[in-house]
């Protein structure tokens, strides 16, 4: 509580000092600081420490507002949480810092981002539904995870870099038996493949089928620690199946499959406006017909 009182003060001095007296060091401690800030938010997004960082800013709100409102009993108990908040900072995001500080000795944070293609919506979900069918009938395991609002790079980082467009011929040779990629997850972020044979949370849901293996069990897992979306491919049956919030949705169609990746796409676009959403649900008819000649029918049931 102390340390955060003489940060706070500090803060206080340092902006009383830039308006009342200006100098060029402030404004240079102000763009440095600045700059660090934005790397480790940077980091922070593309992890699920996200979500931690998030509810941090919400508990530190609420003990201010106790604060400011004199709720003496509220601002106690969150004190008490704050005195060993640096400990538990550590913990919490020890994966993470020392994955910056990996990172910082590459210095890739500063390096600047390459502009990649990627395709459009419709062709992604067009090539992912084309694979999963062929795949499907082929009785061929696959296990696919789309990034969406958590990052996923703790995950992709345990396996190997692609970054490539989404095509069907691709993922079909990535999930080919006796490949070096076939084992393990792909994940795709901003409609491009990142990465293959990557290591999942399995789930420990005691309420799973026993039917269900190990490549279903890492899709709920993931659906449950973060907010991806898991297609799965049984090795067994041919059963194409869905994970998202933890809740495994099974024998899906090219037809059903084409409505809830396009739906998904449509969710994660930059600006859900109104038009937008009536655009894409046009476009999701228009590509379940597209993709009707794809299916083979329903798989049979395990």
């Amino acid at each position: 509580m102390t340390y955060l009182n003489s940060l706070w003060t500090s803060l206080s001095t340092l902006f009383t000092n830039l308006f009342q007296q200006p100098d060029w060091r402030n404004y240079l401690d102000i763009a440095i600081i600045a700059i660090i800030i934005y790397h480790i938010i940077r980091v922070l997004l593309r992890t699920r420490a996200s979500s931690v960082f998030k509810g941090i800013g919400v508990f530190l709100v609420f003990f201010w507002l106790s604060k400011a409102l004199e709720l003496n009993v509220v601002n106690w108990a969150l004190q008490q949480f704050i005195n060993t908040g640096v400990i538990v900072l550590v913990v919490v995001f020890q994966p993470e810092l020392r994955r910056a500080l990996e990172q910082l000795g590459r210095s890739s944070l500063i390096a600047p981002n390459s502009n990649k293609e990627t395709k459009s919506s419709d062709e992604c979900v067009a090539g992912l539904v084309q694979s999963m069918s062929n795949m499907s009938r082929k009785r061929i395991g696959a296990l696919i995870v789309i990034e969406r609002k958590t990052g996923l790079r703790e995950f992709s980082d345990t396996g190997t870099r692609i970054d490539a467009e989404i095509t069907a011929p691709l993922i079909e040779n990535i999930f080919e038996p006796n490949t070096p990629l076939h084992d393990g997850a792909t994940i795709i972020r901003n409609r491009r493949i990142l990465a293959s044979a990557c290591i999942l949370p399995l789930s420990d849901d005691p309420t799973i089928s026993r039917e269900l293996g190990t490549r279903h069990r890492a899709a709920i897992g993931i659906s449950e620690t973060t907010d991806a979306v898991a297609l799965i491919v049984s090795e067994e049956t041919g059963v194409i199946s869905m994970a998202k919030a933890g809740k495994l949705t099974r024998y899906l169609d090219a037809k059903v499959l084409t409505q809830q990746l396009t739906e998904l796409f449509a969710q994660d676009n930059a600006s859900p406006s109104k038009l937008s959403k009536i655009v894409y649900r046009r476009k999701a008819k228009t590509a379940v017909n597209a993709n009707d000649r794809i299916s083979s029918g329903a798989p049979e049931k395990e």
